[in-house]
């Protein structure tokens, strides 16, 4: 069976453009993807130790950190399986998923296209965002 990791770095590709990016030589699994006009992050994926998210076992888990565009929805989905508030990022809007198939591909790109959208330059946000006619 495919990866969850292999699967989504090439839609990353296919769908915004983004290569992953190895910023840290000490852990070359961890990678982080960006926009081209702006270079924020819009997400990251790593490989991290399962009782860190916790969970058992010996094998490092796949995981994925987005940005949500609200808060209290972060904390809402860090309350349902397969998400938890984003290991290791500093602010509150942003939410780790396992990628070990509880949650299934289809939300994961929904909630990567909430990161994209979120972290994009504010011109690029407003074009996106229908009007209020």
């Amino acid at each position: 069976m495919e990866s969850y990791r292999k699967r989504l770095t090439e839609y990353i590709a296919s769908q915004y453009g983004a290569e992953p990016e190895a910023l840290w030589p000490r852990w070359p699994n961890d990678v982080i993807f960006r926009h081209g006009d702006n270079r924020k992050w819009f997400a990251l994926i790593m490989d991290v130790r399962p009782d860190v998210m916790g969970l058992s076992g010996d094998e490092p888990v796949d995981v994925l950190n987005v940005k949500m565009s609200d808060p209290l929805f972060a904390e809402f989905l860090a309350q349902q399986p397969g998400y938890r508030m984003a290991y290791h990022m500093q602010r509150g809007s942003w939410v780790t998923i396992l990628l070990d198939g509880t949650v299934p591909f289809s939300e994961i790109t929904e909630r990567l296209q909430e990161s994209y959208a979120v972290t994009a330059r504010k011109e690029k946000r407003k074009k996106s965002t229908p009007s209020q006619d």
